[in-house]
């Protein structure tokens, strides 16, 4: 039972992670990379994201620039980011392209915070996705008769208590990440 706690933990780190990598393509107020390096291109016959095609810096306060490594790709970097429903200015400036991020009004930062919500509330159902499997486990090794009922009894608090800290860390990273979007 130990290996499968330890595998459910594991699972826990993964879903808090997704989490985190998602947020970091949510917008705020001050520029970041992480907002544009998913964004796919289409370049000579493959789709990439822009992290593949070039360097993504910051030029505070409000300003993304990404040189590309091949001045061919910055056209087709510029058209997709202007396409995107990021909200952002794009400007092609020889090979430099710099994506200017208007300052946030009042409706927008609403509109992400849902957003940022939204997005902790699908990861708490993954993570009660997750106990409900591991519990299903643990009743399967009990009715086996792999484990004893105070066994079984300690592994499913164990399972819980590793959500609710899981869920814990969730509900910091929304209230962090809805601080940074009303800055």
């Amino acid at each position: 039972m130990d290996q499968l706690l330890k595998q459910f933990e594991l699972k826990l780190r993964e879903v808090l992670e997704g989490l985190k990598v998602e947020f970091g393509g949510i917008r705020t107020n001050r520029p970041t990379g992480k907002l544009v390096e998913e964004v796919k291109v289409s370049y000579m016959e493959a789709v990439l994201p822009i992290k593949q095609l070039g360097t993504i810096g910051v030029n505070p306060p409000r300003e993304i620039v990404i040189t590309p490594w091949d001045r061919g790709a910055a056209p087709a970097i510029a058209k997709v980011l202007e396409d995107s429903n990021l909200g952002v200015t794009v400007a092609v400036d020889g090979a430099l392209i710099r994506v200017t991020l208007p300052a946030l009004t009042l409706e927008r930062r609403d509109e992400l915070g849902k957003l940022a919500k939204a997005t902790a509330e699908k990861t708490k159902i993954r993570l009660r996705t997750e106990r409900d499997s591991v519990n299903k486990s643990i009743e399967t090794m009990f009715k086996a008769k792999a484990l004893t009922e105070d066994d079984r009894f300690k592994g499913k608090k164990r399972v819980q208590e590793a959500v609710d800290r899981a869920n814990g860390e969730v509900e910091l990273l929304v209230s962090v990440k809805i601080k940074e979007i009303s800055e």
